[in-house]
């Protein structure tokens, strides 16, 4: 959701963090997997081609290359990790240490987490609605 916004350098960063969420509970699950796939579609074939789709060495470092971004690509950075663990029904301890690493190096404050949680559950609010219409 909104990584066209991103600049390329952004994209890629937001890849190999993407790429640690999924990966810090063991191994990605089908919805976590598409998930990843989903993004990669968004950010664009140039990107998907030029990715290596192989762990960073310094999950800091990718943290912190955002540490100097804007307010925006921070929240959309953030709101895309959200959507990555809020995909499936297990949203475990590790998951969940890992967004809080990342929303204090963001300095995101709680309630603009919040927010960004919302927009995530209205989304999967309508995805549902429309497949409740569309099965009828």
């Amino acid at each position: 959701m909104l990584l066209t916004m991103l600049s390329r350098k952004e994209k890629l960063k937001f890849m190999d963090l993407s790429l640690h969420m999924v990966a810090v509970d063991g191994a990605p699950s089908d919805l976590e997997s598409r998930m990843l796939s989903m993004q990669i579609a968004e950010v664009g074939e140039g990107i998907a081609l030029e990715y290596t789709f192989s762990l960073s060495q310094d999950r800091n470092e990718t943290i912190n290359f955002f540490k100097d971004s804007t307010v925006m690509v921070r929240n959309i950075v953030y709101l895309n990790l959200l959507r990555i663990t809020m995909s499936d029904e297990f949203y475990n301890t590790v998951e969940h240490h890992l967004l809080e690493e990342v929303r204090d190096a963001f300095m995101i404050p709680i309630e603009k987490k919040r927010e960004l949680m919302r927009v995530i559950y209205s989304e999967r609010d309508l995805r549902e609605r429309a497949r409740r219409v569309c099965s009828r």
